[in-house]
């Protein structure tokens, strides 16, 4: 079992704590059966996630109150909170959460009333999937670089471009894209869409196979006509809009690793205390308790950056540019080291298929790249660190 004990601190208030508790419960008891199918049918399975997420009302903390959530407004704690208990029980579940915040993140942080109302009630109840359409084959963490382009013809948009490495791709129900309407350069001149499946003119035309298997693919939109109602936010705004809403959602990639990191944890406890040698038990050996002691370590001091950041976001900042990258960058770089270790102490067993600390060794890597890969997170901590230190 988990060590819990991190509920107690006082980023957290009590409806937090009830959280947590109502979803373990959840997972432990339905998890097994939801995911049974992921490795032969994995669209199927993402689908029913997000249907038993939605059923169960845990989706319905992926959007504020003014699209049917939860909370008056997307709170950072409980969807950290969330990632890590999923990411804990099933990478998979926890990515079929995370694309229906994300993807729907632009409609709740800069959505109209009448945008909200047509998507996020559906998101919360998990009858329609969403995904973020920002990534180019040229512009990944550089987004400025974007080439995807919107041109305006009335009281339409017609969209012209290539989106890859999206999540829930040929899956989603309505995307969020977006595209260069004007040729200010740089980040000027991006604007938000919401392009619904099944448009003309847009279509999936690639699926990618990552090393642990999600929904993802490359988007084509070839004279995509989309009415100026499926615009979000201003024109002109889009940078700002998705940098808003990573802003938000990048300590909840963080809080999923902290999930991953913690059942590494607990497999390689229980392991180790079962597992003989030498006369004794393999916790027994010294080199193994250092070990042990390093994944601890590293496990805490990941928390604590995740909830600083969440707290730091819900209770005292609009923006929490620095916290959310030092706690992505830390917490996702400290999971792939305790996970390592994990499946060195686990020996054999831990590059068995079948084994969690295999399973998980696939798991995290991505986590280093998606959302701001590390050296774009260090980047990030640095200048920040700079313009703190120049206010001063």
């Amino acid at each position: 079992m988990s060590d819990k004990s991190f509920l107690d601190w006082p980023f957290f208030e009590d409806h937090h704590r009830v959280l947590a508790a109502t979803l373990d419960a959840w997972a432990t008891e339905h998890m097994a059966e939801l995911t049974a199918q992921e490795h032969d049918d994995l669209d199927g399975t993402c689908v029913k996630l997000v249907q038993a997420l939605g059923a169960a009302g845990f989706a319905g903390y992926a959007v504020p109150a003014s699209g049917g959530g939860h909370l008056e407004k997307l709170d950072v704690r409980s969807l950290c909170i969330i990632r890590e208990t999923l990411a804990r029980h099933n990478a998979l579940a926890d990515f079929a959460f995370a694309m229906q915040g994300l993807g729907s993140g632009p409609i709740s942080l800069f959505g109209s009333a009448q945008q909200q109302s047509a998507y996020l009630e559906a998101v919360a109840a998990g009858r329609k999937m969403s995904a973020f359409a920002l990534s180019e084959p040229n512009a990944g963490s550089d987004v400025a670089a974007m080439e995807c382009r919107a041109t305006q013809d009335g009281d339409h948009w017609v969209l012209n471009g290539c989106k890859t490495w999206i999540s829930n791709a040929g899956i989603a129900d309505f995307y969020t894209v977006f595209a260069r309407t004007d040729d200010s350069g740089g980040a000027k001149g991006i604007s938000c869409f919401i392009v619904e499946a099944g448009t003309p003119g847009f279509d999936v035309t690639e699926r990618i196979d990552l090393v642990a298997p999600h929904p993802l693919g490359t988007l084509e939109f070839n004279d995509c006509r989309i009415s100026d109602v499926q615009r979000v936010g201003d024109e002109g705004r889009g940078f700002g809009i998705a940098m808003a809403t990573l802003d938000v959602f990048r300590s909840t990639v963080a809080a999923a690793a902290l999930g991953m990191a913690r059942r590494a944890l607990d497999e390689t406890l229980e392991y180790t205390a079962s597992r003989d040698i030498f006369g004794g038990k393999l916790d027994d050996l010294q080199l193994v308790q250092a070990k042990i002691g390093e994944m601890a370590l590293g496990v805490d001091a990941s928390a604590l950056l995740v909830y600083r950041a969440a707290w730091t976001k819900d209770c005292a900042a609009d923006r929490v540019t620095r916290e959310a990258a030092m706690a992505k960058y830390h917490a996702t770089e400290t999971a792939q080291q305790v996970i390592d270790t994990a499946v060195q102490l686990h020996g054999g067993k831990g590059v068995t298929k079948g084994y969690i600390v295999e399973s998980l060794y696939r798991d995290i890597r991505a986590l280093r790249i998606y959302e701001g890969a590390s050296e774009v997170q260090t980047t990030i901590i640095a200048r920040q660190t700079r313009l703190n230190h120049e206010a001063r």
